[in-house]
Protein backbone atom coordinates (compact mmCIF):
# COMPACT_ATOMS: atom_id res chain seq x y z
CA UNK A 1 0.00 0.00 0.00
CA UNK A 2 2.83 2.29 0.92
CA UNK A 3 4.57 1.43 -2.32
CA UNK A 4 1.47 2.43 -4.33
CA UNK A 5 1.26 5.78 -2.58
CA UNK A 6 4.90 6.60 -3.37
CA UNK A 7 4.30 5.87 -7.01
CA UNK A 8 1.31 8.17 -7.03
CA UNK A 9 3.28 10.96 -5.37
CA UNK A 10 6.08 10.61 -7.90
CA UNK A 11 3.63 10.93 -10.77
CA UNK A 12 2.10 14.06 -9.20
CA UNK A 13 5.55 15.58 -8.76
CA UNK A 14 6.47 14.85 -12.36
CA UNK A 15 3.20 16.37 -13.53
CA UNK A 16 3.90 19.50 -11.48
CA UNK A 17 7.42 19.75 -12.84
CA UNK A 18 6.17 19.32 -16.39
CA UNK A 19 3.45 21.93 -15.80
CA UNK A 20 6.03 24.38 -14.45
CA UNK A 21 8.27 23.80 -17.47
CA UNK A 22 5.30 24.27 -19.83
CA UNK A 23 4.26 27.45 -18.01
CA UNK A 24 7.79 28.82 -18.29
CA UNK A 25 7.82 28.16 -22.02
CA UNK A 26 4.46 29.93 -22.50
CA UNK A 27 5.66 32.96 -20.51
CA UNK A 28 8.83 33.15 -22.62
CA UNK A 29 6.87 32.92 -25.89
CA UNK A 30 4.46 35.65 -24.73
CA UNK A 31 7.30 37.92 -23.72
CA UNK A 32 9.00 37.43 -27.06
CA UNK A 33 5.75 38.29 -28.84
CA UNK A 34 5.45 41.62 -26.98
CA UNK A 35 9.00 42.59 -27.84
CA UNK A 36 8.39 41.78 -31.52
CA UNK A 37 5.28 43.92 -31.56
CA UNK A 38 7.11 46.90 -30.12
CA UNK A 39 9.89 46.51 -32.70
CA UNK A 40 7.56 46.52 -35.67
CA UNK A 41 6.63 50.21 -35.50
CA UNK A 42 5.87 53.24 -33.38
CA UNK A 43 3.18 53.54 -30.81
CA UNK A 44 -0.13 55.07 -31.91
CA UNK A 45 0.91 58.44 -30.41
CA UNK A 46 4.15 58.37 -32.36
CA UNK A 47 2.25 57.43 -35.54
CA UNK A 48 -0.07 60.42 -35.07
CA UNK A 49 2.90 62.77 -34.54
CA UNK A 50 4.64 61.43 -37.65
CA UNK A 51 1.43 61.87 -39.65
CA UNK A 52 1.18 65.48 -38.52
CA UNK A 53 4.82 66.07 -39.42
CA UNK A 54 4.24 64.45 -42.81
CA UNK A 55 1.26 66.72 -43.42
CA UNK A 56 3.31 69.76 -42.38
CA UNK A 57 6.31 68.94 -44.61
CA UNK A 58 4.38 69.07 -47.94
CA UNK A 59 3.12 72.51 -46.90
CA UNK A 60 6.68 73.65 -46.30
CA UNK A 61 7.83 72.05 -49.56
CA UNK A 62 4.96 73.74 -51.39
CA UNK A 63 5.90 77.06 -49.77
CA UNK A 64 9.55 76.55 -50.73
CA UNK A 65 8.55 75.62 -54.28
CA UNK A 66 6.36 78.72 -54.53
CA UNK A 67 9.20 80.90 -53.23
CA UNK A 68 11.64 79.35 -55.69
CA UNK A 69 9.14 79.89 -58.51
CA UNK A 70 8.73 83.54 -57.56
CA UNK A 71 12.50 83.97 -57.35
CA UNK A 72 12.86 82.28 -60.76
CA UNK A 73 10.23 84.58 -62.25
CA UNK A 74 11.93 87.66 -60.79
CA UNK A 75 15.30 86.47 -62.09
CA UNK A 76 13.78 85.73 -65.52
CA UNK A 77 12.22 89.22 -65.66
CA UNK A 78 15.56 90.74 -64.70
CA UNK A 79 17.35 88.71 -67.36
CA UNK A 80 14.76 89.70 -69.99
CA UNK A 81 15.11 93.36 -69.05
CA UNK A 82 18.89 93.07 -69.24
CA UNK A 83 18.69 91.32 -72.61
CA UNK A 84 16.33 94.00 -73.87
CA UNK A 85 18.70 96.73 -72.77
CA UNK A 86 21.64 94.90 -74.36
CA UNK A 87 19.70 94.59 -77.64
CA UNK A 88 18.88 98.29 -77.63
CA UNK A 89 22.49 99.22 -76.87
CA UNK A 90 23.72 96.82 -79.54
CA UNK A 91 21.34 98.28 -82.11
CA UNK A 92 22.41 101.82 -81.21
CA UNK A 93 26.08 100.92 -81.46
CA UNK A 94 25.57 99.18 -84.80
CA UNK A 95 23.66 102.18 -86.18
CA UNK A 96 26.28 104.63 -84.95
CA UNK A 97 29.00 102.62 -86.65
CA UNK A 98 27.31 103.02 -90.03
CA UNK A 99 26.01 105.80 -92.26
CA UNK A 100 29.49 107.29 -92.11
CA UNK A 101 31.81 108.78 -94.74
CA UNK A 102 35.60 108.66 -94.68
CA UNK A 103 38.49 109.44 -96.98
CA UNK A 104 39.86 106.66 -99.17
CA UNK A 105 42.30 104.73 -96.99
CA UNK A 106 45.29 102.75 -98.20
CA UNK A 107 43.32 99.56 -97.66
CA UNK A 108 40.40 100.76 -99.81
CA UNK A 109 42.80 102.11 -102.44
CA UNK A 110 44.39 98.67 -102.77
CA UNK A 111 40.94 97.22 -103.45
CA UNK A 112 40.02 99.69 -106.19
CA UNK A 113 43.35 100.58 -107.78
CA UNK A 114 43.55 99.39 -111.38
CA UNK A 115 39.92 98.33 -111.31
CA UNK A 116 37.18 100.90 -110.61
CA UNK A 117 39.86 103.54 -110.17
CA UNK A 118 42.77 104.36 -112.50
CA UNK A 119 45.06 107.35 -112.62
CA UNK A 120 43.21 110.10 -114.52
CA UNK A 121 42.80 113.85 -114.84
CA UNK A 122 39.07 113.86 -114.15
CA UNK A 123 38.65 112.70 -110.57
CA UNK A 124 41.19 112.50 -107.76
CA UNK A 125 41.10 110.16 -104.77
CA UNK A 126 40.77 113.20 -102.54
CA UNK A 127 37.42 113.92 -104.19
CA UNK A 128 35.97 110.53 -103.25
CA UNK A 129 34.50 109.22 -100.02
CA UNK A 130 34.02 105.69 -98.74
CA UNK A 131 30.60 105.16 -97.15
CA UNK A 132 29.53 102.49 -94.68
CA UNK A 133 25.81 101.82 -94.83
CA UNK A 134 23.24 99.53 -93.24
CA UNK A 135 20.50 98.27 -95.53
CA UNK A 136 17.68 95.75 -95.46
CA UNK A 137 18.19 92.87 -97.87
CA UNK A 138 15.60 90.96 -99.83
CA UNK A 139 15.74 88.41 -96.97
CA UNK A 140 14.45 91.04 -94.54
CA UNK A 141 17.72 91.05 -92.58
CA UNK A 142 20.22 93.83 -91.94
CA UNK A 143 23.32 93.86 -94.13
CA UNK A 144 26.48 95.91 -94.19
CA UNK A 145 26.77 97.94 -97.37
CA UNK A 146 29.53 100.05 -98.89
CA UNK A 147 29.71 102.70 -101.57
CA UNK A 148 32.31 105.05 -102.98
CA UNK A 149 30.83 108.40 -103.98
CA UNK A 150 31.91 111.93 -104.80
CA UNK A 151 32.39 113.94 -101.61
CA UNK A 152 29.92 116.51 -102.98
CA UNK A 153 27.02 114.04 -102.64
CA UNK A 154 28.25 112.00 -99.68
CA UNK A 155 25.88 113.66 -97.18
CA UNK A 156 22.94 113.32 -99.59
CA UNK A 157 23.57 109.60 -100.09
CA UNK A 158 23.95 108.95 -96.36
CA UNK A 159 20.69 110.76 -95.58
CA UNK A 160 18.83 108.91 -98.35
CA UNK A 161 20.22 105.51 -97.37
CA UNK A 162 19.46 106.00 -93.70
CA UNK A 163 15.87 106.97 -94.57
CA UNK A 164 15.54 103.87 -96.78
CA UNK A 165 16.92 101.73 -93.95
CA UNK A 166 14.55 103.23 -91.39
CA UNK A 167 11.64 102.50 -93.74
CA UNK A 168 12.80 98.91 -94.33
CA UNK A 169 13.28 99.60 -98.05
CA UNK A 170 14.79 96.44 -99.60
CA UNK A 171 18.16 96.64 -101.34
CA UNK A 172 19.48 93.22 -102.24
CA UNK A 173 23.20 93.91 -102.43
CA UNK A 174 25.53 96.86 -101.94
CA UNK A 175 29.26 96.18 -102.47
CA UNK A 176 31.95 97.92 -104.46
CA UNK A 177 31.84 97.20 -108.19
CA UNK A 178 35.42 95.96 -107.77
CA UNK A 179 33.93 92.75 -106.39
CA UNK A 180 32.86 92.14 -110.01
CA UNK A 181 36.20 93.19 -111.49
CA UNK A 182 34.78 96.61 -112.30
CA UNK A 183 32.42 94.97 -114.83
CA UNK A 184 29.18 96.93 -114.81
CA UNK A 185 27.24 94.14 -116.55
CA UNK A 186 28.24 91.56 -113.93
CA UNK A 187 27.41 93.95 -111.12
CA UNK A 188 23.95 94.64 -112.55
CA UNK A 189 23.24 90.95 -113.11
CA UNK A 190 23.99 90.40 -109.42
CA UNK A 191 21.49 93.19 -108.66
CA UNK A 192 24.26 95.09 -106.94
CA UNK A 193 23.62 98.69 -105.96
CA UNK A 194 26.80 100.68 -106.73
CA UNK A 195 28.09 104.16 -107.44
CA UNK A 196 31.69 104.97 -108.39
CA UNK A 197 33.26 103.26 -111.42
CA UNK A 198 35.62 105.12 -113.75
CA UNK A 199 34.21 104.07 -117.13
CA UNK A 200 32.63 105.35 -120.30
CA UNK A 201 28.95 105.26 -121.17
CA UNK A 202 27.99 102.00 -122.87
CA UNK A 203 28.43 102.36 -126.63
CA UNK A 204 30.20 105.73 -126.48
CA UNK A 205 33.50 107.37 -125.60
CA UNK A 206 31.97 109.74 -123.11
CA UNK A 207 32.67 109.35 -119.42
CA UNK A 208 29.75 108.15 -117.34
CA UNK A 209 28.55 110.11 -114.31
CA UNK A 210 29.70 107.05 -112.37
CA UNK A 211 33.27 108.03 -113.27
CA UNK A 212 32.90 111.07 -111.03
CA UNK A 213 31.04 109.24 -108.27
CA UNK A 214 27.95 111.33 -109.01
CA UNK A 215 25.60 108.53 -110.09
CA UNK A 216 24.16 105.51 -108.32
CA UNK A 217 22.33 102.45 -109.68
CA UNK A 218 19.64 101.03 -107.37
CA UNK A 219 18.54 97.37 -107.57
CA UNK A 220 19.61 97.38 -111.25
CA UNK A 221 18.36 93.96 -112.31
CA UNK A 222 14.75 94.85 -111.47
CA UNK A 223 15.20 98.36 -112.82
CA UNK A 224 17.08 97.86 -116.07
CA UNK A 225 18.46 100.32 -118.53
CA UNK A 226 16.31 100.06 -121.67
CA UNK A 227 17.74 101.40 -124.91
CA UNK A 228 15.41 101.95 -127.89
CA UNK A 229 16.96 101.98 -131.39
CA UNK A 230 15.93 103.80 -134.60
CA UNK A 231 14.23 100.70 -136.00
CA UNK A 232 11.96 100.53 -132.97
CA UNK A 233 13.71 97.60 -131.36
CA UNK A 234 14.96 97.78 -127.79
CA UNK A 235 17.41 96.06 -125.54
CA UNK A 236 17.58 95.78 -121.76
CA UNK A 237 20.69 95.93 -119.61
CA UNK A 238 21.69 93.81 -117.82
CA UNK A 239 21.08 90.74 -119.89
CA UNK A 240 18.10 88.70 -118.73
CA UNK A 241 16.19 91.66 -117.30
CA UNK A 242 13.75 91.98 -120.24
CA UNK A 243 10.71 91.01 -118.17
CA UNK A 244 11.25 94.11 -116.03
CA UNK A 245 11.51 96.50 -118.98
CA UNK A 246 7.72 96.84 -119.21
CA UNK A 247 7.03 99.36 -116.47
CA UNK A 248 3.27 99.06 -116.87
CA UNK A 249 3.53 95.74 -115.03
CA UNK A 250 3.45 95.47 -111.26
CA UNK A 251 6.34 93.57 -109.65
CA UNK A 252 8.50 93.82 -106.52
CA UNK A 253 11.42 96.26 -106.25
CA UNK A 254 10.20 98.42 -109.12
CA UNK A 255 11.24 102.06 -109.01
CA UNK A 256 8.62 104.49 -110.29
CA UNK A 257 7.43 107.94 -109.29
CA UNK A 258 5.39 106.52 -106.42
CA UNK A 259 8.41 104.72 -105.01
CA UNK A 260 10.14 105.95 -101.84
CA UNK A 261 13.54 105.64 -103.48
CA UNK A 262 12.49 107.97 -106.30
CA UNK A 263 10.94 110.44 -103.87
CA UNK A 264 14.01 110.66 -101.62
CA UNK A 265 16.52 111.06 -104.46
CA UNK A 266 14.52 113.71 -106.27
CA UNK A 267 13.98 115.60 -103.01
CA UNK A 268 17.78 115.77 -102.71
CA UNK A 269 18.14 117.21 -106.20
CA UNK A 270 18.94 114.06 -108.17
CA UNK A 271 17.50 113.34 -111.60
CA UNK A 272 16.06 109.95 -112.47
CA UNK A 273 16.99 108.05 -115.63
CA UNK A 274 13.44 106.73 -115.87
CA UNK A 275 12.28 110.05 -117.30
CA UNK A 276 14.76 110.15 -120.16
CA UNK A 277 13.59 109.77 -123.77
CA UNK A 278 15.26 107.25 -126.07
CA UNK A 279 17.14 105.73 -123.13
CA UNK A 280 15.23 104.74 -120.01
CA UNK A 281 17.59 104.05 -117.15
CA UNK A 282 15.25 103.03 -114.33
CA UNK A 283 18.02 102.15 -111.90
CA UNK A 284 19.95 105.39 -112.34
CA UNK A 285 20.03 108.55 -110.22
CA UNK A 286 22.65 111.27 -110.70
CA UNK A 287 23.28 114.81 -109.52
CA UNK A 288 24.80 117.78 -111.28
CA UNK A 289 27.30 119.76 -109.22
CA UNK A 290 29.11 123.00 -110.02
Amino acid sequence: MKKKNKTTQLIVVLILIFSLILLSICIAIYAAGDIGTEGTGPYPEETENMTQMSETEPDKESENTENMTQMSEIQSDAENETASNMTQVSEMEDTQAYFTASAITEEIFERINGCSYVENEDIALEDLRYLKILHIGFDGEEHEGELIVNQAIADDILEIMEALYQNQYPIERMVLVDEYDGDDEKSMQANNTSCFNYRTVEGSRNLSKHSYGLAIDMNPFYNPCVRTYADGSSKSFPEGSDEYADRSKDFPYKIDQDDLCYQLFTEHGFRWGGTWNSLKDYQHFDKQIN
